[in-house]
This record gives structure tokens, C-alpha cells and sequence, in this order.
């Protein structure tokens, strides 16, 4: 058990570092964004689908992308993978095939978005026009691409994360969202330490999927990122929670609280300091039981790579939007 627990943490710090590193310098960024934002809109002018439909799931392939090794990486600025047998064809003899004719024949998707004879499953235009056709032939309002991606994924959790990062994307108008919140203000009394993997007893043997903040009751807590708000209610572990969807495919789970603020709701949008609740001693119990350890906030963080979803250690994200949020007091 403690070599299993040791390699799962290993692993979380080795994804965390990975995440780190394969960050593009601010101008690579900034260009990237521009040239995505350029062909979504491009492609809304083409297929009439909104631009944010296709920026969520560019969005969700970018993170499914790089949770696999066994997926090439991308070569331009879409991130977008078909399977070689569903761009050109499952009868295809030719999964390289970049042929639309011979491609359109075999029951191949691929398509020639950019004009130059050739649907090439590692060009932007081809991809999201590829992308537009398919979800054409359900239908360009909001119910019908919900089907049609359905239909692509059969997945309802995928279909549920690329309508969230689509909604937070047509919400802001960009997809150039960055920035992060320590979860309670810096100016209160708080402390923590790296117990992800400890041993917890209270319903049965399990591992503590998370890093408790200790504070003192009511303090408040705070979204860490943009996101939507997937759950929000009772836990008997976790007592007064609420499950936040960022645009990483990660899902933030925020528990124990004292209570939640005002008007919050389940879909609502939340972005780097929004206020959500308060810090509190509930759960271990029916809805309503508070007060059977000190005061703390829960923090969990789970990481969806597509087919199913897993615990890492939260810790060393804490620190790091913990040392951001100081810098920016310094400089205020």
C-alpha cells in the first residue's frame, strides 16, 4: 500500500513539473492565442458555428492530448486528434491517406478545409473544418452540437467539459485566461503541509485525497482559477463542498466549509478571487454535522485524462499560486 501510495505521488509531482516545463515563453504564448483565436473565428465565418464551440474543444484535446504518450503532439497551433482509422477510414489500407476522395469512400471524416487537395489530419484548417463538417450534419445551435458530441465521444463527462470551457470562453470573449488565486487570503491566519496520501479512518480505510488549510472558522475561500462550478452541496466526507471545472480538465474540490456565498450556484462561472464559501469543521456525518475536527479547508485536486479521472497532490500548485499572490501584494 505505501509503495502504491509513493509511486501515485511520484507520478503527480513528475505530471506537475511536466506541466511546468511545456510552457511556451510569454511571446510564443501570445502568439499562439492570437493564430487560435484567428482560426476559430475563421472557421465560425465558414460554418456558422460559434467560434467558443470550437475553442472548448480545442481546449479539452489540448489536455486529453497531454495526458497520453501514446498521442502524437500536435504541429500547429490546434491540438485536435482524430484516431488515423477515423480521419481516413477504418477499411482504409492507407491511414496516411490524404486523399478526400479515396478518404470520403473508405468512411474516412477527413477534410480539405484549407483548398489545397490534401486533408491532412496535422493541419489546423483541415482539422477544425473537419470538426465543422461533422458537427454540421447535426445541427449549428447549442442542442445539436451538444449531440453531435456526443455522439463523437460518448462520453458525458467530455461532452459536459467542452460545453464549460465554451461558455467561459464566449463569457470573456477570449481564450487568453490566465492568472491564479491561493484559495484563502494571504492576510489571514492559515497553514498547511503536504498530506496527500496520509491514511484516513472515518468511513472506512482510504487514502486523503487532498491538503487540509488549516484556519480559523469563516475565513474566507476563494475559486483559484477560472472555471464552472460542476457540484456544490453535502458530502458525508467532505460536509459543505464544491467541485470547481477549470480549463485544464482539472476538477478542484473544495470541502468542509462553513457555508457558501451568496447566489452561488451550479454552472455559475468563477474566475481567480471569487468568493465561494467560508472555511468551517462540517461533514463526518448527515447533512448539518460540524464540529468533529478543527476548522480547515479541504483542498483536492482531480485530473481527467479522458476515459476516467484521478487524484494528485495539490501541494506544490498551492505553493506556487501562494508565492504568485505575494508577488502581486508586493507590487500593489
Amino acid at each position: 500500500m505505501r509503495k502504491h501510495i509513493f509511486f501515485i505521488w511520484l507520478f503527480s509531482l513528475v505530471f506537475i513539473s511536466w506541466q511546468h516545463t511545456e510552457a511556451a515563453s510569454p511571446t510564443q504564448e501570445e502568439e499562439l492565442v492570437k493564430r487560435r483565436m484567428e482560426l476559430y473565428h475563421q472557421m465560425e465565418a465558414v460554418s456558422t458555428i460559434p467560434w467558443y464551440y470550437f475553442a472548448g474543444i480545442d481546449q479539452y484535446e489540448r489536455n486529453i492530448r497531454r495526458s497520453h504518450k501514446d498521442i502524437p503532439r500536435e504541429k500547429g497551433a490546434i491540438s485536435i486528434y482524430f484516431p488515423p482509422e477515423k480521419w481516413a477510414g477504418s477499411l482504409n489500407p492507407d491511414l496516411h491517406d490524404t486523399n478526400p476522395s479515396t478518404i470520403a469512400l473508405l468512411g474516412g471524416i477527413g477534410q480539405d478545409g484549407n483548398g489545397d487537395g490534401k486533408a491532412d489530419q496535422f493541419n489546423d484548417e483541415d482539422l477544425l473544418f473537419t470538426v465543422a463538417n461533422y458537427l454540421q450534419t447535426f445541427g449549428v445551435t447549442k442542442d445539436y452540437i451538444k449531440l453531435g458530441l456526443w455522439n463523437y465521444y460518448h462520453r458525458a463527462k467530455a461532452v459536459e467539459i467542452i460545453l464549460g470551457n465554451a461558455k467561459i470562453f464566449q463569457t470573456y470573449g477570449t481564450i487568453n485566461l490566465k492568472g491564479t488565486s491561493f484559495p484563502v487570503p494571504l492576510r489571514s491566519n492559515y497553514s498547511y503541509r503536504s498530506t496527500w496520501g496520509d491514511a484516513r479512518g472515518w468511513g472506512g480505510r482510504r487514502i486523503h485525497e487532498g491538503t487540509d488549510i488549516f484556519a480559523d472558522y469563516g475565513v474566507p475561500v476563494q475559486s483559484p482559477c477560472y472555471g464552472i462550478v460542476e457540484i456544490k452541496g453535502w458530502n458525508k466526507y467532505g460536509g459543505w463542498r464544491i467541485g470547481i471545472r477549470d480549463l485544464n480538465n482539472n476538477y478542484h474540490y473544495l470541502a468542509h466549509l462553513s457555508g457558501f456565498s451568496k447566489g452561488l450556484k451550479v454552472g455559475q462561472i468563477v474566475e481567480p478571487g471569487t468568493l465561494i464559501g467560508g472555511v468551517g469543521s462540517s461533514g463526518y456525518g448527515p447533512p448539518g454535522t460540524s464540529g468533529k475536527f478543527p476548522p480547515h479547508l479541504h483542498y483536492g485536486m482531480y485530473k481527467d485524462n479522458g476515459k476516467n479521472e484521478w487524484s494528485f497532490d495539490p501541494y506544490p500548485l498551492l505553493k506556487s499560486w501562494e508565492r504568485a499572490d505575494r508577488a502581486k501584494l508586493k507590487r500593489t
